[in-house]
């Protein structure tokens, strides 16, 4: 049973929910005061810790360490060298565990790697080289702590279940950290995740997760919230677990998590080698939260997350006694999203079941070790078969998958036909074991968006991939392809004492945190290039709409794919020819004239004939215009952009290829917000986008002042090719002073380099 508490309400000794004041008197002997209360969760105590500023509510956060890998680090380390950072202010952590498989233009990749090297000797950071660990896994093992915070430049940052706050946010942020400023965020909702009662066997992590995502992800509940995991029901779940369902709170489109920490947090970080990293977190006797999400582990089902999302929620009963049925409504919804190529589902119906012919387990929410333990336990003694099925596993990390091995498990899971893997990233973003065109794939990872299973529709290659916890795809794989839940099958599960080998770590890791070199030199492959000069904002800002978008909500893997461009995240010109390439591929075609125009005007060249009949109906309007000191640029209106990856080149790329601004009726998530704007592209916010649509011309008067003196609401005018001009309201939304001279320098690049 899950239920999503309308209103906020109290916690009494972490037990007792209630949402009357009486009974909070009757049973503490007191009056609750709700905002005292309010500053009783674990979130509030551990961002207070953190806030370098005496306003709560709006708050300026320093981090205790930071986190990227293959496809982010470049980026940021090159944005804060142009923005003026000598060394590592804090740690940082460089993992290689996504560009590590995918060889795409040859050596570029592993030049990435040792570009990250001779940054960590540079400026003394921690350099963990390619197959070691993903990105999470190094970081619970190595960096987390009670108490903590961890700012990491990939969306799934999240260590809430070890007592840490942690949060996924574009490369922009980061670079902030690296140069000595400040997070600025106002204080998010908190929403209790109150667990009750335990899991039946064979219901693990993905199926919490699932289910909770599959509740709160379409109306918003969490959205840009933190999730504080309480109740009697956390002390039924491991640690690893637990881990598995936090890494998965980024898909409901919160900020952040904390769980309550216990005996079972302790002993984790006892086992690797860091006892002084524990301490007890608690809610206070009396907390107030913003809502609830109360949750009966006992009452869950095996889950399945259908294509193209992780809310896309049914149990596997659900899809065994409604195949045709669901299959129908999935493949329908996809294929109304995709363009170029059609998703097959309903011949996956046949021989009285559901079939795939993929099972994946890998990664920060399929790879820990208790995941991987479990599908030993149900394939020992078993076969995959030699069929159309495949079974692949990517242990999250060396120490973890040493473990494994020393147990027996890789021994069972191999004699069963398994693949084993290195430790990658790679089936999370379609790099890694890429299906067939047309097959099913199942997999316990994060994320089963568009293009995800590495599918190229516009070259007519299309699969599918949907979400499932490892012991129900360890099940299918002992039927041969044929999706089972693992709690319809006996099976004896084994709890082995996990034992942390550090020494493999302490082998391989460069850690030069606190010992910079200073006169050492980066090392620079050719494909690593800087950033290209970003203009400022002039007063005026002239933009063409070069894609719309009225999917419900646009993914930044529609907005810059992943997979197989990757490689080229080193090299901003080279990906923003990718922009939204998927989605749109005509997009960045149209954003070029739009750069060259600018380009043109900065040059002092004359105007198209085309942009001069803009101003020329913009004047005969009434409207007073500027063509010479006017930006230039394209835009984009999506309904909701941003779901999806912390990515900051879903942002960048369009900037790049010369956007200004992008237009949407809310945006998906923070992040990607922050994202646009430390690209210096306004986040124009718009009631009624029916008023213009693609090819038209909009234009704002008075931006730059505008943002400056803080007057948000403002008036737009879109431009028909006819010359008809229409006037509609936009706004801008909070912003931060910061955020505000960002947009108007241009980038985060140059605000750094006037200020």
């Amino acid at each position: 049973m899950i239920k999503l508490y309308d209103g906020g309400v109290y916690l009494l000794n972490g037990k007792t929910l209630t949402q009357s004041e009486e009974e909070v008197q009757a049973l503490t002997g007191r009056a609750p005061q709700k905002e005292e209360a309010r500053k009783g969760t674990m979130a509030y105590s551990i961002l207070k810790a953190h806030n370098q500023s005496d306003d709560m509510s709006a708050m300026r956060l320093k981090f205790d360490s930071l986190t990227s890998h293959d496809i982010t680090y470049v980026g940021i380390i090159q944005t804060a060298r142009a923005s003026g950072m000598t060394e590592f202010p804090i740690p940082y952590v460089l993992t290689n565990c996504h560009n590590s498989l995918c060889a795409v233009g040859g050596t570029i990749n592993e030049d990435d790697h040792k570009f990250a090297l001779s940054a960590a000797h540079k400026y003394g950071g921690i350099y963990v080289p390619t197959n070691m660990a993903n990105i999470h896994s190094y970081n619970r093992e190595t960096m987390t702590g009670c108490g903590r915070m961890i700012l990491g430049s990939d969306s799934h940052t999240r260590y809430g279940a070890l007592g840490n706050m942690a949060v996924g946010e574009g490369g922009g942020e980061l670079a902030k950290q690296l140069l000595g400023r400040t997070y600025d965020f106002a204080y998010p909702g908190v929403i209790a995740i109150y667990l009750d009662g335990a899991p039946r066997p064979g219901i693990g992590p993905h199926d919490v997760a699932l289910t909770i995502i599959g509740n709160v992800y379409k109306n918003g509940y969490v959205k840009n919230k933190v999730m504080e995991f309480v109740g009697p029901g956390v002390k039924n779940l491991p640690i690893e677990y637990r881990n598995a369902v936090d890494v998965m709170t980024t898909e409901t489109t919160c900020w952040s998590s904390i769980w309550v920490t216990d005996e079972e947090t302790q002993r984790y970080y006892t086992v690797h080698g860091r006892p002084e990293a524990y301490k007890k977190l608690d809610p206070a006797d009396v907390t107030w939260y913003d809502g609830c999400v109360y949750l009966d582990l006992s009452t869950l089902e095996s889950t399945i997350a259908m294509p193209m999302h992780p809310s896309n929620i049914y149990t596997i009963h659900e899809l065994q006694e409604n195949a045709q049925d669901i299959l129908h409504l999935v493949e329908e919804a996809a294929n109304k999203q995709i363009k170029g190529a059609r998703m097959d589902l309903m011949s996956k119906w046949h021989d009285g079941g559901v079939w795939c012919e993929q099972g994946e387990i890998a990664g920060c929410s399929g790879g820990t070790f208790d995941n991987v333990m479990a599908a030993a336990d149900i394939l020992r003694g078993k076969s995959c078969g030699n069929g159309a099925f495949s079974l692949s596993v990517y242990p999250g990390s060396m120490p973890a998958f040493a473990a494994l091995v020393k147990n027996g498990s890789i021994s069972d899971l191999v004699s069963a036909g398994a693949i084993i893997r290195e430790c990658f990233c790679g089936p999370c973003f379609g790099a890694g074991d890429t299906p067939a065109n047309g097959e099913f794939s199942l997999r316990h990872t994060t994320r089963n968006f568009p293009n995800r299973e590495g599918s190229k529709p516009g070259e007519g290659q299309m699969s599918a991939v949907a979400l499932m916890d490892t012991r129900s795809i360890a099940a299918t794989a002992a039927n041969g392809g044929k999706i089972t839940a693992a709690t319809d099958i006996e099976v004896e599960y084994r709890k082995p004492v996990y034992e942390f080998d550090g020494g493999i770590y302490a082998k391989r890791v460069y850690n030069g945190w606190g010992k910079p070199e200073p006169e050492s030199e980066l090392k620079f492959g050719p494909n690593i290039k800087d950033w290209p000069e970003m203009p400022a904002l002039t007063d005026d800002l002239l933009v063409k709409v070069c894609s719309y978008i009225t999917d419900p909500v646009t993914t930044t893997d529609e907005l810059i794919p992943s997979g197989e461009t990757s490689s080229y995240r080193s090299n901003p010109e080279r990906l923003s020819e990718f922009a939204l390439s998927r989605r749109d591929p005509q997009y960045v075609s149209r954003s070029k004239v739009l750069r060259q125009a600018d380009r043109d005007r900065r040059a002092g060249k004359g105007l198209s004939e085309e942009i001069k009949a803009v101003y020329a109906a913009l004047e005969k309007a009434g409207l007073k215009v500027d063509p010479e000191g006017t930006d230039i640029g394209s835009t984009i209106f999506a309904n909701m952009p941003g779901d999806g990856s912390a990515r900051e080149q879903a942002a960048s790329c369009q900037r790049v290829m010369g956007a200004s601004a992008n237009f949407a009726r809310q945006y998906a998530t923070k992040r990607y917000r922050s994202n646009c704007i430390n690209w210096g592209m306004t986040p124009f916010l718009v009631p009624n986008p029916e008023v213009f649509e693609l090819g038209d011309y909009i234009f704002v008067p008075g931006l730059k002042k505008a943002i400056l003196e803080k007057n948000d609401d403002l008036t737009a005018y879109a431009v028909k090719p006819d010359g008809t001009v229409t006037a509609f309201p936009c706004s801008i939304g909070a912003l931060t002073d910061p955020e505000r001279q960002t947009i108007v320098d241009g980038c985060l690049i140059n605000y750094y380099r006037n200020n």
